[in-house]
């Protein structure tokens, strides 16, 4: 019997000689570079993934191409997040007629926390384009959603039953702060929906120690509220080159996995992924 594939669920590359990446500067420090998929399959191979999704880095046409491009050509790449204008449903559409054609488009997102629309998953226009996303069976990766996104998220949720929804970062808990609570209650509202989903991505914080202790509560928290069959995991590289690259984050998270069930853990690392995100 074949051994499940295991799937990192998050991963970005970015190329500057592509597009700009407009939140991307030089006070990012090592980050502010090209991150190529030579340099990513190497860091998934040492944490023994068999392959990733590849998640937008920037609200472009040219970004979700590149990472379209980078399918074509690298086996290991599993699926694509891209980006559609969901603020104009003709556009959105015109994308989505493109991008789908592609055997490894999976779903899109929006970088929320650079959009200044607060009601941004309220409006008309946007469900509209929604709509059609579900409708063409792909899903929605909802960014950064703590605290701004996360309660219109789950509204989302509630009005598309048929659009899948995955929360980012787990919408990026404010460990150690006195609002984890109120992230808690916001986030188990949102895996109360059966058309939701979570990834255990991207949970360092600057002013928060990462080890298996200091995460345990978060991970908990998302294991009780959407189970490890609505669970994934995600390396959220180079984000975590800062930190020490891919392999430090990974010793934190499989650690907290490996106390789970084979069937857990099965779901968490591979399974969830490939059923959400239609990888075959």
């Amino acid at each position: 019997m074949n051994a499940p594939r295991r799937i990192d669920a998050h991963l970005h590359l970015w190329d500057l000689t592509v597009s700009e990446y407009g939140w991307l500067g030089p006070q990012f420090g090592s980050l502010y570079a090209s991150w190529t998929p030579e340099q990513a399959e190497p860091e998934l191979r040492r944490a023994g993934m068999d392959g990733a999704v590849l998640v937008q880095a920037e609200d472009s046409r040219v970004d979700t191409q590149f990472m379209l491009d980078v399918a074509d050509a690298h086996e290991w790449v599993l699926g694509v997040v891209g980006w559609v204008q969901l603020d104009d449903t003709d556009a959105a559409g015109r994308d989505l007629d493109l991008w789908s054609q592609h055997p490894r488009f999976s779903g899109i997102r929006h970088l929320l926390n650079d959009d200044p629309r607060d009601d941004f998953l309220d409006l008309p226009v946007v469900r509209a384009s929604l709509a059609e996303v579900a409708r063409r069976g792909l899903t929605f990766d909802v960014h950064d959603a703590w605290p701004r996104h996360l309660d219109r998220a789950t509204r989302l949720a509630t009005d598309l039953p048929e659009l899948t929804l995955v929360l980012d970062h787990l919408a990026k808990p404010p460990r150690g702060r006195d609002d984890v609570e109120f992230w808690r209650n916001s986030m188990t509202a949102f895996a109360a929906l059966p058309n939701t989903v979570g990834k255990l991505s991207s949970l360092r914080r600057p002013d928060a120690p990462f080890t298996v202790d200091a995460l345990r509560d978060v991970f908990d928290s998302a294991l009780a509220a959407f189970g490890a069959d609505r669970l994934m995991h995600g390396g959220d590289w180079p984000m975590t080159v800062p930190d020490g690259g891919y392999q430090p984050t990974w010793d934190v998270m499989s650690a907290l996995i490996g106390e789970l069930s084979p069937t857990e853990q099965d779901a968490i690392l591979g399974g969830t992924a490939a059923r959400v995100y239609g990888i075959h």
